[in-house]
């Protein structure tokens, strides 16, 4: 309660004493949850009660009350939320005295600094605003009489909620697509980074619509953890409000980790999981629910015509045999009148296939029949093996059907493994999924891939399993080599395939890694993917995993280039596993342009560029896919090339995508000239437009010759132009790694991907006294990963211990 007036006993209706009171409630050791945000209410009511009853008497206004709307009428008020009011009066008084009433109410309000949404109105007009505008009828389906006469309260009540049943098959649509508008602009809550916990899809807003639908009386939402998915939401954003002192709903990374210490909870990410769980549960509920009201709309639209046509009577359902036990009923797979869900352990699989081939959603009521059904016995019987990789087969509609299973805990009943990804978050801007979600997003792009391997449920499989290791200790791929060969047994697969599947997620990363960081032409890379893979047919199966986990990934983890440097090393893999001679490298360097250009650098004596768009091969639509501008420099081999022209890049605010400097030698026609240094750059304008060759050769020359003092000019830059920091960084990892090369040392760099990088590497280089024979530069999100193969001034490895203080001035230079 508020202080109480010392002359009239009642609490107190000014804004000190509701703020003192409002001030321990929310910092004092009150029990947080649902308990605080009803006692906040309780608070917020006594005041408002008071200003009221003080004000309605001051200025002579009788029928009239004060209505709380939305989350305040709901009693869901967070240290930060909006108050949400209607004055409600019957239009009997005078609107001068209706309008001083209102003021003297709103202003103690916005004294304190509370953000108000405020209205004036009679039962008609809240009636006629509400059926002209979809969002205040919502809010008022939530009013709450807090003081005045109940009279006008309790009619608009009536009146609101009759109104929204008598309108749903008109309003429901309307609301459905408000809610579709919402998920796209927000996207979808249980996969976002930093998810705005109100609007984004599987947010409150859902869980207020999913309400508002059950009002309706038209359909319900399924209730099964509902209700407690919407207090965990609320919890968090209680806290986000607490930790910010703001009334945000966005869970920025830098406020996460306070959030979670205000709840109580371990740490970020098991927040985010929390968080994840709950809008997965908001949003399948709501998936479901919207089914349901479209499928009773197109009931109701169709069922006049065939009373008529029928004279009067009610047809029956038409139920569509889809496999044993199954059938398709009014658009979603359901059980067969005659199926016996406990004799029969291989139904629920067998329902999900089929469901899935259909192109069905299964029924929620029917999944949770289906619960009965498990556990199988292990090894599964192979009709359930089958069935299971029939489901993963089905591509795009495995989704829906997956996520049903996952809401009633089946897929964690079949693979208890699955929990410890479940809702996992992924703290990598690359990734687009949750792990559990990308492991089906990449079982969805392997079933396209199929046709091209001999064995495509081992590929379904192991693109299912390939991250079941994330969440173990240590490197995910050794740790899922163990875990995916004990799924692989238990399902039914024998001993040999299980060793395959298991090799397949230990090695999941083995191409794309190599094919984009190390230099293909050496033949100790080659030699070490092949005996890592062993067989032509694993080989073959690793490939289409590769491919499908990066498109599962996200957009910036695939492109045609990346494809071709895979096919590249995969076609020399075989070769060598099939005892053939390799095949030609797929960029020769005696292509016209290149060798073009040799010759002009060892004419001329110094830098050539060619700068051009450089597109990707048509895709199926025809359309090439644009990645940036290809640039190409070559120059006599000296030292200093790299962080000179990483440096000059980095000036002109060119990204560097990807790059490869490699040492070449000239046309024989051309006698004794030194090597050649070819660089072959993938760049991006960070913004504007590219800068010209000429003006890219200029700065160029001077870097090499020493009139460019790049580094002073990238330092000037930081300093009047420093880049907005979020969350901190992993510091940068630089390591030797050993046997990889037969011709140079191999040193890997991973590290914040950010201007200039490139060039630091190359200046602690030059400074090591080392030659950089090759580079390769792969970024991936903020992330790089650049490996350079060096050897001393002779040509020859380096040391053990030359090596490590080489990579030991590059991580330091880096870290500086």
């Amino acid at each position: 309660m508020t202080t109480p007036d010392e002359t009239t006993g009642q609490p107190d209706p000014g804004p000190s004493g509701y703020a003192a009171a409002r001030l321990r409630l929310l910092h004092e050791k009150t029990p947080s949850g649902p308990p605080r945000r009803a006692a906040l209410a309780r608070l917020t009511d006594d005041w408002l009660h008071a200003l009221f009853t003080a004000a309605a008497r001051a200025v002579g206004v009788q029928g009239a009350s004060l209505v709380a709307v939305g989350g305040y009428g709901r009693g869901e008020l967070s240290p930060r939320s909006d108050l949400d009011l209607l004055l409600l009066h019957d239009g009997s008084s005078d609107a001068a005295a209706i309008a001083a009433l209102a003021d003297r109410v709103w202003y103690p309000v916005w004294d304190l600094g509370l953000a108000l949404d405020h209205s004036v109105r009679t039962t008609a007009e809240a009636r006629k605003t509400a059926g002209q505008d979809l969002k205040v009828q919502l809010g008022l389906l939530d009013a709450r009489h807090i003081v005045g006469d109940p009279a006008p309260t309790a009619a608009l009540r009536t009146a609101v909620l009759a109104d929204w049943r008598n309108q749903a098959p008109k309003r429901l649509p309307e609301l459905d697509e408000l809610c579709r508008e919402r998920a796209e602009r927000q996207g979808e809550l249980q996969f976002l980074l930093e998810p705005d916990i109100k609007e984004a899809r599987g947010g409150l807003r859902d869980a207020t619509a999913l309400r508002a639908v059950a009002a309706s009386w038209l359909a319900d939402a399924p209730r099964e953890g509902l209700a407690e998915a919407r207090r965990a939401l609320l919890d968090v954003r209680d806290a986000l409000h607490l930790t910010t002192g703001r009334a945000t709903d966005r869970l920025a990374l830098q406020e996460q980790d306070g959030v979670a210490a205000e709840l109580g909870t371990g740490d970020a990410d098991e927040l985010l999981r929390q968080v994840y769980e709950a809008a997965r549960t908001v949003s399948y509920a709501s998936d479901v629910t919207w089914r349901e009201v479209n499928r009773v709309l197109r009931s109701r639209a169709g069922r006049p015509r065939l009373r008529s046509l029928l004279g009067g009577s009610r047809p029956a359902p038409e139920r569509t045999p889809l496999a044993e036990g199954v059938v398709e009923q009014d658009g979603e797979a359901v059980l067969a009148r005659t199926a016996r869900v406990e004799r029969d352990a291989v139904l629920p699989l067998r329902a999900a296939a089929a469901a899935a081939q259909a192109g069905l959603p299964i029924s929620p009521y029917v999944v949770r029949r289906l619960a009965a059904a498990l556990p199988l016995p292990a090894p599964w019987p192979a009709a359930a093996r089958e069935e299971f990789v029939t489901l993963l087969g089905a591509g795009e509609p495995t989704i829906p059907v997956w996520e049903a299973f996952e809401a009633e805990g089946l897929i964690t009943r079949l693979i208890p493994e699955w929990e410890r990804v479940r809702c996992r978050p992924q703290r990598n801007a690359v990734h687009t999924w949750t792990v559990d979600r990308h492991l089906v997003e990449t079982a969805v792009e392997a079933s396209a891939l199929t046709r091209r391997v001999s064995r495509p449920d081992l590929l379904l499989v192991a693109a299912l399993l390939h991250d079941i290791g994330k969440g173990l200790p240590g490197d995910h791929s050794e740790a899922g080599e163990p875990v995916a060969r004990t799924v692989a047994l238990r399902i039914g697969f024998d001993r040999a395939d299980a060793d395959v599947v298991a090799a397949l997620v230990r090695h999941h990363l083995l191409l794309v890694e190599t094919a984009t960081r190390r230099d293909l032409d050496d033949p100790a890379t080659v030699s070490s993917v092949a005996e890592k893979v062993d067989s032509l047919s694993t080989l073959e199966l690793l490939h289409a995993l590769t491919e499908a986990d990066a498109l599962a990934t996200g957009p910036a983890a695939w492109s045609a280039w990346r494809g071709s440097l895979v096919t590249d090393l995969v076609g020399r893999v075989a070769a060598a596993l099939a005892g053939r001679a390799p095949a030609a490298p797929r960029a020769v360097v005696t292509s016209a342009e290149q060798e073009r250009l040799a010759v002009e650098a060892l004419r001329t004596g110094g830098p050539v560029l060619s700068l051009h768009a450089q597109p990707e091969p048509p895709q199926e639509d025809d359309e090439p896919e644009p990645v940036g501008v290809e640039l190409l420099i070559a120059l006599p081999d000296r030292p200093g090339v790299l962080p000179a022209a990483a440096g000059v890049l980095a000036l002109h605010r060119l990204t560097v995508r990807a790059a490869d400097l490699r040492i070449v030698e000239p046309p024989t026609a051309l006698g004794d000239a030194s090597d050649v240094l070819l660089l072959t750059w993938r760049v991006a304008a960070a913004y504007g437009s590219l800068p010209q060759a000429t003006r890219l050769r200029a700065d160029l020359v001077r870097a090499l010759d020493g009139s460019l003092d790049i580094q002073s000019r990238l330092a000037e830059r930081e300093a009047a132009h420093p880049r907005r920091r979020g969350t901190q960084a992993p510091p940068p990892r630089v390591t030797v790694v050993p046997d990889s090369s037969e011709l140079a040392t191999v040193i890997e760099v991973r590290a914040q991907d950010a201007p200039g990088l490139l060039h630091r590497i190359g200046r602690a280089l030059e400074e090591a006294a080392v030659r950089v024979r090759s580079a390769h530069v792969s970024t991936l999100g903020a992330n790089a990963v650049d490996t350079v193969y060096v050897t001393r001034a002779d040509g020859t490895d380096l040391t053990d211990g030359e090596a490590t203080t080489a990579a030991k001035m590059v991580e330091e230079a880096l870290r500086g």
